[in-house]
């Protein structure tokens, strides 16, 4: 989850963040600077480049992105190219915030761009938002300068942030890919506390190796299932996936619990069938998720092979697991 604090003249006043996985949102300013999620950190002021000026006063369909921690170099880019954040559309706030009226808090902008870009996001996609899924509403405000000149618009931005709050870069349009919060096998997540945090190398300490993807519509074709019947199927299938991944490996051996996604009848309704199989481990106390170092793949290469053993069966590598969202 991104902090706030910084002072009104960074990088930040623009770039107001609302983290968060499910469905939260990041208003930010071009006084904003973020780290990957790991929190935001102040510096000067900084004076708008015209790439940026033109960034932050985009129409929909625009697309932008940075690479500097501070975001200064801010700029538009075609939608085919990777990018952090898509335009969606232009909310004036005037009527509530006439001239002379002091800017809103942090949480008032947070409030404001939920109420205001929520339905008008889903307008412009032509089709409904996964409460649950990948893509989160966000917003651009109007700098302090612009502000206190009467500026009121308001860019509603679509993004795709990790459990720990890091943007992820997006390759196309947002409107007809899918909404799912999967990630691609081979990916590992960090641990953050307790819980998930943002991707990281598997050879660094994680929460989860996704091992595999399934798509729950190629089973159930009658409609949206209910979750007691997604975790009977995924409990099988997610058990061949992980053979597939990294077959023969013991995860009862390693302490290492077998566990998939589940959607809800929101997420369904918007497309989002597909669903993560992922390895974790519990601590002890199952009051949160233990750290896992390396891949299971690896673990299985390293692994005294059984000669009477023709490939992993599924009942040796089972744990019970079910999961939802991250």
């Amino acid at each position: 989850m991104l902090k706030d604090g910084l002072a009104s003249n960074t990088l930040r006043t623009r770039l107001v963040m609302v983290g968060g996985f499910f469905g939260a949102i990041l208003a930010l300013s071009l006084s904003v600077a973020f780290s990957s999620g790991s929190g935001i950190t102040g510096g000067g002021k900084v004076e708008e480049s015209p790439e940026a000026k033109a960034a932050f006063h985009s129409a929909a369909g625009n697309c932008l992105t940075w690479k500097q921690p501070d975001a200064s170099d801010i700029h538009l880019v075609p939608c085919a190219q990777e990018h952090l954040y898509e335009v969606t559309g232009v909310v004036n706030i005037a009527d509530k915030y006439p001239a002379g009226a002091p800017a809103p808090s942090v949480d008032q902008w947070r409030e404001i761009a939920l109420n205001k870009c929520t339905d008008g996001t889903e307008g412009y996609l032509h089709e409904k938002l996964d409460p649950y899924g990948r893509f989160t509403v966000s917003a651009l405000r109007p700098g302090n300068d612009e502000w206190a000149a009467g500026d009121r618009d308001m860019r509603c931005v679509l993004q795709w942030a990790a459990p720990g709050g890091a943007l992820q870069p997006i390759t196309g349009p947002v409107a007809g890919q899918s909404q799912a919060a999967v990630w691609e096998p081979g990916t590992c997540l960090a641990l953050a506390g307790k819980t998930v945090g943002n991707p990281i190398a598997c050879t660094q300490p994680h929460a989860y190796e996704i091992v595999g993807k399934l798509d729950l519509k190629t089973h159930f074709t009658s409609g949206y299932p209910a979750q007691k019947d997604q975790k009977t199927w995924l409990d099988t299938e997610c058990n061949n996936v992980v053979q597939r991944y990294a077959g023969g490996v013991d995860l009862t051996a390693q302490q290492l619990t077998l566990t998939w996604d589940l959607r809800e009848q929101e997420s369904w309704d918007a497309g989002s069938t597909l669903v993560n199989c992922k390895v974790g481990a519990k601590l002890p106390d199952n009051s949160g998720l233990a750290p896992i170092t390396g891949s299971i793949r690896q673990a299985a290469q390293d692994a005294p092979q059984d000669p009477n053993q023709q490939g992993g069966q599924p009942g040796q590598t089972r744990q019970s697991g079910s999961g939802g969202g991250n």
